[in-house]
């Protein structure tokens, strides 16, 4: 589909590169300027940096398996630490690589079909929408996904521009990105580019195309980059398909026993005022879809209908569960930007121009107030801890587990995390102690070492190295009569003890 003839005078050559090489910037620029937010950012951050300096293969958490999510968001935030160190910009690097990969899919895909201007406005709405910005500034796996699903229905429907043939390279192209995005999270991968794809071909009567999808060289690459792994964890964690596909994906979507419970209006209420100040454009991009006169300039009007059928399947696909998190919509993202930027591009209106600008200032300064409220970080205490502990000394975490506190003491060894680990409870609730609990099934003998009972405080120091206590402000009472223990460190939140080594009897 070539760009419409009114839009071939504004083809510059070399604006791509540019383009997207600023995108880059914007993006990197401010990742590492805050510190990382719990519990999130601080869990996965730990997991990509012990990973780095344990099992490439296995993700663990303290010490335990941790197959909540596959591994690719911590490989690339390896290849981060590997180049720049352990910080909070390596491990954000995987959320900032996603975004930039939904723009970059985004810009390339509306070049093509609607032109340079529209795909240049698209990648500034999409740049400076705060949804965005703030998605690829966050350490967790929504905004990769969101990226390689992107990309990977841009590349499919590219596949199928010229209809009935498909083009076999940006099929498998494709597929290997579906691949990609089960490696970011799960069966949603391939499950959310099809539920895309496939509807949208069968409403036009394309379904031969929809048949030749399935061409086994695409089959091929999907099966050589995205099963491997998947393959090695169940050979050699028995349990980990019952937990990964049927735990964490099927009785999770289908429980309501999970947090962040909504109803089915949420994505529909939260979309417009995560995509402000673009959103004020959907009645317009709505027109464009219904009238045939803006729909005539917007573009292929088989595009047009991609967009708003994405959405739709992402939305209410996502719509289904009780549990909902904002970042659940970030796949549907794209077409959102596209549509409202066919919208601006088909008006008359000059407004937007300086919008971009106040949007973007927004977005830094979003930034910006995290960074300065650094809300729950637990960076002080932790180089405080870092400052003083000795190569032999243990430390213990009470009744808490501290997602951050390992990443910003560079810990060498997993923490004992002291709790009431035989409350029957745990198993049913969303939390911290549940993600220990379920990573202690993989590694039984390990688990007994760390997750010890909150009886065994007063002979946590029996021996010659001292222990190191990481206590609740309201609960240090637990640790405050041990022999010898002093407070090192206190904020309104945690408090850090240490308790010199012992003889006991």
């Amino acid at each position: 589909m070539p760009a419409p003839p009114n839009e071939r005078r504004d083809a510059r050559p070399g604006s791509a590169p540019v383009l997207l090489a600023l995108l880059a910037l914007w993006l990197l620029a401010t990742l590492g300027l805050r510190p990382l937010l719990l519990p999130d950012e601080g869990r996965y951050a730990e997991v990509a940096r012990a990973m780095w300096h344990g099992d490439l293969w296995v993700p663990t958490l303290n010490g335990l398996p941790f197959f909540h999510k596959p591994p690719l968001f911590y490989w690339l935030d390896i290849a981060a630490l590997q180049l720049v160190g352990s910080n909070v910009f390596a491990g954000r690097f995987g959320s900032a690589l996603g975004a930039w990969l939904m723009g970059a899919s985004l810009f390339l895909a509306m070049r093509r079909w609607h032109g340079v201007r529209s795909a240049r406005i698209a990648l500034g709405v999409l740049a400076t929408t705060p949804f965005f910005f703030v998605g690829g500034q966050y350490a967790n796996h929504d905004m990769l996904v969101g990226g390689l699903i992107t990309a990977a229905v841009l590349a499919l429907a590219r596949a199928l521009d010229a209809p009935p043939r498909v083009e076999l390279r940006w099929l498998v192209v494709g597929w290997v990105l579906c691949a990609l995005a089960m490696l970011a999270k799960g069966l949603i991968g391939i499950v959310l580019p099809a539920l895309v794809i496939g509807p949208w071909l069968l409403a036009q009567g394309r379904w031969r195309q929809l048949l030749k999808l399935l061409h086994p060289l695409g089959l091929l690459a999907f099966a050589l980059v995205g099963l491997p792994w998947f393959v090695a964890m169940q050979w050699r964690y028995p349990g980990f398909f019952d937990y990964f596909v049927m735990e964490q994906h099927f009785r999770r979507f289908a429980q309501t026993t999970f947090n962040n419970v909504h109803g089915a209006w949420f994505f529909i209420a939260v979309m417009p005022l995560l995509t402000l100040p673009w959103s004020a454009w959907l009645p317009a991009a709505v027109r464009c879809l219904s009238g045939p006169r803006a729909a005539a300039q917007a573009g292929p009007p088989a595009t047009l209908g991609l967009y708003a059928w994405w959405i739709v399947a992402i939305v209410g696909f996502f719509s289904i569960p009780s549990s909902k998190l904002v970042g659940y919509a970030l796949p549907a993202l794209a077409p959102w930007c596209a549509l409202i930027a066919l919208a601006i591009a088909t008006g008359t209106t000059r407004i937007w121009r300086g919008l971009m600008t106040a949007s973007a200032v927004a977005c830094v300064a979003i930034v910006a107030v995290a960074a300065w409220k650094a809300p729950n970080s637990n960076r002080a205490l932790a180089l405080t801890l870092a400052s003083g502990i000795a190569p032999a000394d243990r430390v213990v975490m009470v009744d808490e587990y501290y997602y951050d506190l390992p990443f910003y003491a560079r810990l060498v060894r997993p923490v004992v995390i002291a709790s009431d680990w035989a409350d029957p409870e745990i198993p049913k609730r969303d939390n911290w102690r549940k993600e220990v609990f379920d990573a202690a099934r993989f590694d039984p003998a390990l688990a007994r070492e760390l997750l010890r009972p909150l009886t065994e405080l007063p002979r946590m120091a029996c021996g010659a190295s001292a222990v190191w206590f990481v206590v609740p402000a309201g609960n240090v009472a637990r640790v405050s009569g041990l022999p010898g223990a002093a407070r090192i460190f206190a904020d309104r939140r945690t408090e850090l003890w240490r308790e010199p080594g012992r003889a006991c009897p």
